[in-house]
């Protein structure tokens, strides 16, 4: 088999490059190790900057998501009883738009179908080689039988622990990581969000985040230890401790019911340096990870994908290299730009275990310059909703 672009991941990522290379006439084939079931029934989170929002507009997959999805104008910090709103229009002139990624993804899986997209499912052993020459090639199996497709340029979009960075040689490549010393225990439940923006709450017990997918679908979060085990919270448990964490005046007014999912995230910053190796392209989670606490893992993603686009259209079409050879260049610095901003997020809402008191006045006396200081309040929005590309 042959294929123009070879991408390496059945995810949002890797869909939409191909759903947007299809559209210029650029032929793509997609391996992706597990089912479509398997990726669709992944929780992940729904909240879209405008990049996004435009690149799947051009990709020609939107219809479902503008009629269905909610425009948030601003969101809600909470510290103890006292909360401030960050409005993101007033500052930025722009929203952010919620819309579950699960349901993303499905819309863009069932465009690829559409428009006979070429996506083989539950592939095992993927091998890269090659990948310094102009002629790279992948081997694959699929039931048993070892196959083998030649591609142009390979995009590595299967996530942190997927192949493709792991195909960069470790005196190439250079890793920078952060790991938090907590996770987040996130519900899913089938109750009207408690408020129609988004809510984050710091307090003495630890952080605590309020969110939603659609008008009856909530999603909530509690920060917890790296040791616990969803099993260990039930129901009661988690809307119990969620309440101690929010403002009363949220607080009094939840709509608690049973989880229809739970389960608990570790938290890290990751950043893989340089993204691209000869023709292999890497996108995504498959180069760096954020904690989810600024909202910028699948947006990270949609620039990468961005960036990579339009490098692709410009040589295969134009015979212009300039984008691809600029691609890790490009990529990188909007990335850790999202990762400083979703570091200080995460270390002006959560509770450390080797947090002194002086370290604790100093996040409070954080959220009070935010909560006061229009300018912080200003670089704040700017980030939340998405620098420029």
């Amino acid at each position: 088999m042959r294929t123009q672009v070879l991408i390496i991941g059945g995810g949002p990522s890797g869909l939409l490059l191909s759903q947007l290379l299809d559209k210029k006439g650029i032929d793509t084939l997609v391996l992706e190790r597990k089912t479509r079931d398997y990726v669709l029934s992944r929780i992940r989170a729904g909240i879209l900057e405008q990049g996004f929002v435009q690149l799947m507009r051009e990709a020609g997959v939107s219809s479902r998501m503008d009629k269905e999805c909610f425009v948030h104008d601003g969101t809600v910090i909470a510290s103890g009883e006292e909360q401030f709103r960050i409005d993101f229009t007033e500052h930025t002139g722009t929203p952010v738009v919620v819309y579950g990624q699960t349901e993303l993804t499905r819309d863009l899986y069932d465009a690829r179908e559409a428009a006979g997209g070429k996506i083989i499912f539950e592939v095992e052993g993927v091998e890269i080689h090659d990948a310094r020459t102009d002629k790279p090639y992948v081997t694959f199996s699929k039931d048993g039988v070892e196959q083998r497709i030649d591609a142009d340029y390979i995009a590595g979009c299967d996530g942190f622990h997927g192949v493709s960075r792991q195909s960069i040689p470790l005196d190439v490549r250079r890793e920078y990581e952060k790991i938090y010393p907590f996770g987040w225990l996130g519900i899913l439940s089938e109750t009207p969000p408690v408020h129609h923006e988004l809510i984050y709450s710091a307090s003495e017990r630890g952080f605590s985040l309020c969110s939603m997918r659609n008008d009856n679908l909530s999603r909530y979060y509690i920060q917890c230890s790296l040791s616990d085990s969803p099993s260990d919270w039930s129901d009661q448990l988690f809307w119990d401790e969620l309440k101690r964490r929010m403002p009363s005046a949220y607080a009094d007014k939840l709509v608690t019911g049973p989880s229809i999912e739970k389960s608990i995230a570790p938290l890290r910053s990751f950043v893989t340096e340089p993204m691209r190796w000869g023709r292999l392209f890497l996108c995504g989670d498959a180069a760096h990870i954020v904690p989810p606490t600024g909202a910028k893992g699948l947006n990270t993603a949609a620039s990468d994908i961005h960036y990579l686009y339009h490098g692709l259209v410009d040589a295969i079409l134009e015979g212009d290299n300039e984008g691809l050879d600029r691609y890790s260049e490009k990529a990188l610095a909007r990335i850790w730009k999202a990762e400083r901003f979703s570091w200080w997020m995460t270390s002006l809402l959560h509770r450390f275990p080797d947090q002194n008191d002086f370290d604790l006045k100093m996040q409070g006396a954080e959220l009070t310059f935010l909560q006061s200081n229009r300018e912080a309040q200003s670089a704040m929005a700017q980030n939340y909703v998405g620098l420029p590309y």
